[in-house]
Parts: structure tokens; sequence; C-alpha cells
């Protein structure tokens, strides 16, 4: 898995049309946080359970990718965390060309516990619709 930050995942995005770019992050997170265009939502886990399902997840990335494990698949979420165990489940089950976002969409904490203010997609100004 290859990881890049959102300004290079935007490059590639614009280079790759044809890479599946997935939202990991809960229904409602996508929806009224914001999300970039273009993205698909597939949750990693989903609420109320809060649990992950990789392999059901692993299934819903396989039918969006028409079962292509050697199309481009980048991975979005808040932080950057979550992507990188959704990333894990999607190698072993023999995807090749995984991208995890860096910083997600809002960014890490900062001192403030806010997020968006030191990096990630929105801090750095990249196309995002919201609900």
């Amino acid at each position: 898995m290859k990881h890049l930050l959102p300004k290079e995942t935007w490059a590639l995005l614009q280079q790759e049309p044809d890479a599946l770019f997935i939202d990991v992050r809960m229904e409602i997170e996508s929806l009224y946080v914001g999300r970039p265009p273009g993205v698909h939502n597939i949750p990693w886990y989903e609420y109320p359970d809060l649990t992950p399902d990789p392999a059901g997840f692993v299934a819903a990335v396989e039918r969006e990718a028409a079962g292509n494990k050697s199309r481009p698949v980048i991975l979005l979420c808040r932080s950057g965390k979550r992507t990188l165990d959704a990333g894990l489940a999607l190698e072993a089950a023999g995807f090749t060309n995984l991208v995890n976002v860096l910083h997600g969409f809002e960014g890490d904490l900062d001192d403030s516990f806010r997020r968006s203010t030191l990096n990630g997609w929105r801090f750095d100004g990249l196309p995002w619709e919201q609900m």
C-alpha cells in the first residue's frame, strides 16, 4: 500500500481517471462532515455496531471494482487511520494497487483537539462537498 498526501492523491486522481476512490467513513460522516466529489462511500464500519466487517468491506469493494483487483483503489477516512486496516484487508484479498490518503479528510487533532487546522484534504483546500 502506498501512502500519499492529499495533494499528491488529487494529482493521482487527475492522472488515473479509472481509480476507485473510496471513503471508508460511516455514511453519516461522509454526508454531513463533507467528502471529495466522486468518492464512493463503503464504510469500514457503520453505526450503531461500530465493528469492522472486513469480509463485507472487501466484498463491497470487489463489487465496485467489478472484480478488477489491479484497479487503483484510493482509501480515505477522517485522519488516515481506518484506511490502514481497510487497506490491509484489501491486500489480504489480493488487491495490488492501493493508496492510503495520509491525514485523511479532516486531518490530525491540533492542541485544542480540533481537526482541519494542521493537515488533511480540507486543510489543503482540495475540492469537497457537503450535504
